[in-house]
Parts: structure tokens; C-alpha cells; sequence
């Protein structure tokens, strides 16, 4: 069973903070590309920034020079550094990891964390 949990959503004023953290764990062999998605109310989910295990990044337009994802392999997790916020990220954030497991490859996707960004 792979799982991964995310943490870090919350409330904050425009122009805040704040950064997700997603961890994998479950009987994983290695991790391929990691990224986070999010989701406003009647939209649909959209990406918004992915890391390849090598590092290379790619931002969504709207977020580019604000948002900083990266990862610590060793601990199979994935940040999200969102900084200069607008009322307009409000959404649902997903972590989403393409991954190997002694058997086979997996696409996961965490239960979502809540960011809610205030005007």
C-alpha cells in the first residue's frame, strides 16, 4: 500500500505564505516525477508545478515567480513553496507522485489540503 499524506494548507492574508509538504510512504521502489495539482470550485483540477527525480521543474503560467516546488528524495517528499499569494490560488492542493513498487507503476494522489487565501 503507497500512500501519500500532505500537510501545510491553511488561511492566509494575500500577498502570505505558506508551504505543503507531501510525504510518500508504502513499499516503494523508486519515485519518478512528483507534482502538485489544485482545484477551485467549479473548475477543474489544474497543474500547478511538477519535479522530475533529477530535479527539473515546470511551473503553470499563473504561478511562475511566486511558487517553488522541490523534493528531498531521501525522504520521498515534495514541497511547495508558495509565496506572494492571491485570492486566486484558493483551491484544493493534490500532491500526485508516478512511482514503482516491487511490482509495478503507480500513479497516486493524496486526499488534498485546503488553502484558502483571503483578500
Amino acid at each position: 500500500q503507497v500512500q501519500l499524506v500532505e500537510s501545510g494548507g491553511g488561511l492566509v492574508q494575500a500577498g502570505g505564505s505558506l508551504r505543503l509538504s507531501c510525504a510518500a510512504s508504502g513499499s516503494i521502489f523508486s519515485i519518478n516525477d512528483m507534482g502538485w495539482y489544485r482545484q477551485a470550485p467549479g473548475n477543474q483540477r489544474e497543474l500547478v508545478a511538477g519535479i522530475t527525480s533529477g530535479g527539473s521543474t515546470n511551473y503553470a503560467n499563473s504561478v511562475k515567480g511566486r511558487f517553488t516546488i522541490s523534493r528531498d528524495n531521501a525522504k520521498n517528499t515534495v514541497y511547495l513553496q508558495m509565496n506572494s499569494l492571491k485570492p486566486e490560488d484558493t483551491a484544493v492542493y493534490y500532491c500526485n507522485a508516478r512511482l514503482w513498487t516491487a511490482y509495478r507503476y503507480l500513479e497516486v494522489w493524496g486526499q488534498g489540503t485546503l488553502v484558502t487565501v483571503s483578500s
